[in-house]
């Protein structure tokens, strides 16, 4: 068996694929289906092809609630520091920071959880994110 993707559902493609972009993926392949007014787009992190996220996007879906009954995607980052950084200075909410320097949590446009973990050992606590509580539920 091989893992190929885990797929979610939202309601604003536009919106989550800049999410996604900020965390580093970019969109690997696309398919649009008229008849069955729906797409599938599917992301992967650069050089990493093979684990890819699907994001369907039901044309006439309004929206979705509850999507934290869904688990979390898990991603290792180089910085987890800076990673949480960029993603606060484009307006995405830090549910969990990363006062630990190994992990942290935030979400997608579609309340989907995102856990980040540091690549090998956990960075030494920095400021701001030592002394920061938790913005939100995670």
């Amino acid at each position: 068996m091989k893992y190929l993707h885990t797929m979610i559902r939202v309601s604003d493609p536009d919106s989550t694929i800049r999410f996604f972009n900020l965390l580093g993926l970019r969109e690997v392949r696309r398919i649009d289906n008229d008849k069955g007014r729906f797409s599938l787009i599917f992301l992967a992190a650069p050089g990493d092809e093979d684990a890819q996220v699907e994001l369907t996007h039901n044309w006439d879906q309004q929206g979705y609630d509850g999507g934290r009954n869904f688990g979390h995607l898990a991603y290792r980052v180089d910085d987890i520091y800076e990673t949480c950084q960029r993603l606060m200075d484009n307006g995405i909410t830090i549910n969990r920071p990363p006062r630990d320097g190994h992990m942290a949590f935030v979400r997608t446009p579609d309340a989907i959880s995102i856990e980040l973990l540091q690549q090998g050992t956990p960075l030494p606590p920095a400021e701001p994110w030592a002394s920061m509580e938790n913005v939100g539920t995670w």
